[in-house]
């Protein structure tokens, strides 16, 4: 085991565990804190890694091992060129890897326990969904293997990134002025994990902010739309395994009314709320029916 891999084993994963508490003993004195939530993150926390431990399965599997035997060279992680470059492609990839988690239905599968929470507050960040591994979205990280890194090395970096990413689920950090250009920073994060209209589908990036900026994908938290949020029908439920299943037993649900292989890779593949008649719920849609709705009202004033 690498003496990174036991610094995240041994300190950071205990470390974060005592901060959601702690946070959560604050929280709790001086508004409502949703327990019963913390304790689903936290029954999450554990599948997570007991799944990763005893079920480290892949659909994406032989093509991992196409893309080992296929890399163009070996990169060693001895200088600062070579950190620096794992670094930019890494956040470049995973800024697609966090898109297409939430714009293709079957990563969405997974990645909506996430965004279950009807609050957000550091516990919040350890609910990741325990099956990620096992949709394949690893292909979304072979690229840095192919050219050259150590696929162990590339999932400790991802698994650096979404530790940074812990503490911008806080929503009492302000905004962090110019860093706000530059950094994925909890003002952009909570606009990310909201459920209103006007911010769905924005700020994927990691610790970095900028191919959100490059993309078009940035949206800025605004004083006049205070964050829900959550999902945009809310999560209910306090089950554990409801929360884990619930997408894929929607997605079972939807394959089993398809009529046309069209509908089948529709209903896997295009983003959530999608529906072969084209009157979904995806993002799109609803954000063309709440423009009508406005028309609609401003032309019977």
């Amino acid at each position: 085991m690498w003496s990174i891999e036991k610094f995240l084993l041994f300190v950071a994963a205990p470390t974060v565990l005592v901060l959601s508490l702690v946070e959560a003993l604050v929280l709790s004195r001086i508004q409502h804190f949703d327990w019963r939530a913390f304790g689903v993150s936290m029954f999450d926390y554990v599948l997570r890694i007991a799944v990763a431990l005893f079920l480290p399965l892949t659909i994406a599997a032989p093509l991992i091992t196409w893309t080992i035997k296929h890399r163009l060279a070996h990169i060693e992680l001895d200088s600062v060129g070579a950190v620096l470059l794992l670094f930019f492609t890494l956040e470049f990839f995973y800024y697609w890897l966090h898109r297409a988690g939430h714009r293709v239905r079957w990563f969405w599968g997974n990645h909506a326990v996430h965004h279950s929470p009807n609050q957000l507050n550091l516990s919040a960040s350890l609910r990741i969904g325990a099956f990620g591994k096992l949709t394949g979205n690893v292909v979304f990280l072979l690229p840095l293997v192919w050219i050259g890194f150590d696929l162990r090395l590339v999932v400790t970096a991802l698994t650096l990134n979404l530790l940074y990413q812990f503490w911008i689920h806080a929503t009492w950090i302000p905004r962090l002025g110019w860093l706000e250009y530059v950094l994925n920073t909890p003002s952009s994060h909570r606009v990310h994990h909201s459920a209103n209209i006007e911010y769905l589908d924005g700020n994927y990036g990691g610790v970095l902010i900028i191919f959100d900026r490059l993309f078009g994908t940035y949206l800025a938290e605004r004083d006049d739309v205070p964050c829900r949020y959550g999902l945009v029908h809310p999560m209910t439920s306090y089950n554990p395994l409801h929360v884990e299943f619930a997408q894929w037993i929607s997605l079972g649900r939807d394959l089993a009314t398809a009529r046309s292989l069209r509908a089948v890779l529709g209903y896997l593949f295009m983003p959530p709320g999608w529906s072969p008649d084209g009157n979904g719920e995806t993002t799109e849609e609803l954000r063309a029916r709440r423009v009508l709705a406005i028309e609609a009202q401003t032309s019977a004033q």
